[in-house]
């Protein structure tokens, strides 16, 4: 709509077509959703399990990101589908509440969809499909239940933590040191778990990568590595028993709010506004001298004058550090961040045992390591790699593994991997199946078969035929009633999980099945789809 005038001026109102909308309504709509989620699952199948590929992601500014991490590949896809969408969101909820399961939980969506598909052909009503569906996923939920095992671990035997770690880590880019890496990711746990709440805080734990050295080189440091150097290069490198003032004012000298200017003519005046300057800095410094600080953590820059008064009064800084770092650092050293330089007390001071500054290599990079923290133990896992592409997905990876390690801590039970808790949970479902006497048997019997493509992607990824191995699998554990029995992806010569010492968290597998369901449960739903127009 717009305004226009004709020509004695008087205005008139042009109404614009609008433009067309598209509609999709009834069984097509629900098809070309199924259709549209099938296409994402089918980019995640072939990254499932320890021999899944990776993929390359091109991002519009042209930077790589190599990985077969689902909720990573899913984000950096940038699916513009509504219903893709939902999927990009499944995979999230799976990384933000398990850490561990992102293209799992993604392909078995895709799965339930490929079903419910044939179900819809056969003339079964979407409700009664995604009622049967959530049934299935009940039989499901209690038969992980039922297969799972405890085990018990210690600070001092944390061998079954690592060892959960380290099939977390056989799907990633680092499973050629695997057992490093697991054990520093419990390690980092382990320091800051809190056993008899059974709690974790995460944002104790640091992850930092520095390109350079080889992915062995790998270590936990007891502490805190911030990506900066001290200051001033005449400034002490190493503090003992630091006394910490964080601050988050400048160092310079107060700027009215409203706009100014100052109109300096002589000599006299200007020497006299630097003089003034030079007060300000020296009352700045004398505050940060007088509270008992060794060592000065500021949030913003400061200029060389103050720089040198520092160095001159052989106090440390560190410039330019951020937020979330700041906030981790007075966690950890049990200081508080002071906004204005007049609060500054020694109360307010965090402690550390040591901090000093290290360098890297050739290059002169630095970087400060904060370490025995007064207030709390925070740990940083310090990556190093051959380029900035491998220490990202080290970092991912890293994630996945102390997120796996925090579950296992906040719930001990763990079900067996390799396709074989799938296994179990389809021939539960199917047998729940035949006692049910409506419509939803079919839904249930299709959610069983469902459940296979997690086995069937994995035996398919390592190189195995997939169906015939499945039928193996799936016959020998209703013979023997051995719920452990799973895809041997690599090549052990057992199919049993528990020999091969597979596991995987039980609430990260029953998270991945109920919100696989529910996603499913939504999609099936929709009936209509209405595009609105666009204005030419």
């Amino acid at each position: 709509m717009s305004l226009a005038f004709d020509e004695f001026g008087r205005p008139f109102i042009i109404i614009k077509e609008q433009g067309a909308k598209t509609r999709v309504r009834g069984i097509e709509a629900q098809k070309a959703n199924i259709q549209a989620a099938k296409s994402v699952a089918r980019t995640l199948r072939s990254s499932l399990g320890p021999k899944g590929m990776d993929k390359i992601l091109q991002s519009g500014d042209g930077e790589i990101t190599i990985t077969n991490d689902g909720a990573t590949i899913l984000q950096e896809m940038e699916v513009e589908h509504q219903i893709g969408k939902l999927l990009v969101e499944l995979s999230q909820s799976q990384d933000y509440e398990i850490g561990d399961g992102t293209t799992g939980v993604v392909v078995l969506a895709g799965s339930l969809l490929e079903q419910a598909e044939v179900l819809l052909d056969r003339g079964i009503h979407p409700l009664r499909i995604a009622e049967g569906y959530e049934m299935a996923a009940k039989v499901a939920v209690a038969e992980l239940s039922r297969v799972s095992e405890k085990f018990e671990f210690s600070p001092d035997d944390i061998e079954p933590l690592v060892r959960t770690c380290m099939t977390t880590l056989s799907s990633k880019i680092v499973n050629r040191c695997k057992r490093e890496m697991a054990e520093i990711c419990v390690q980092a746990v382990m320091a800051v778990a809190d056993l008899e709440r059974k709690d974790v805080n995460l944002d104790l734990i640091k992850v930092e990568g520095k390109v350079g050295g080889k992915l062995e080189d790998t270590v936990l440091v007891n502490g805190i590595i911030l990506d900066k150097d001290i200051s001033h290069p005449q400034m002490d490198k190493e503090i003992k028993d630091a006394k910490i003032a964080i601050l988050t004012c400048p160092f310079e000298p107060p700027k009215p709010k409203t706009k100014h200017k100052i109109d300096i003519d002589t000599v006299e005046k200007y020497e006299e506004l630097r003089a003034q300057e030079e007060k300000y800095f020296k009352d700045m410094v004398k505050q940060c001298k007088d509270s008992g600080a060794t060592l000065v953590i500021c949030q913003w820059g400061f200029d060389d004058e103050a720089n040198h008064m520092l160095m001159h009064e052989k106090l440390p800084a560190i410039r330019w550090v951020g937020g979330v770092e700041l906030e981790l650092i007075a966690i950890a050293t049990g200081g508080r961040i002071v906004p204005r330089f007049q609060e500054l007390a020694p109360e307010k001071l965090g402690t550390a045992g040591l901090v000093k500054e290290v360098a890297f290599g050739t290059t002169k990079d630095r970087m400060i390591v904060i370490e025995d923290c007064a207030a709390s133990k925070a740990v940083t896992v310090f990556v190093r790699g051959g380029n900035k592409m491998m220490i990202d997905e080290t970092k991912r990876s890293l994630h996945d593994a102390i997120c796996v390690a925090r579950n296992l801590v906040r719930s001990n039970a763990i079900v067996y991997g390799g396709g074989s808790a799938e296994i179990a949970c389809g021939i539960a479902v199917e047998e729940a199946a035949d006692r049910v006497p409506g419509v939803e048997q079919y839904a249930m019997r299709a959610f069983a078969e469902a459940l296979d493509a997690v086995p069937t992607a994995l035996a398919e990824n390592s190189g195995l035929p997939p169906i015939e191995t499945v039928a193996k699998v799936k016959s020998a554990q209703l013979k023997t009633k051995n719920p452990h029995l799973g895809v041997d992806c690599k090549e052990t010569g057992t199919d049993d999980m528990k020999t091969q010492g597979v596991f995987e968290t039980l609430i990260g597998k029953q998270q991945q099945m109920l919100l696989a369901t529910q996603v499913v449960k939504l999609i099936l739903k929709i009936d209509d789809v209405i595009t609105a127009g666009r204005y030419d």
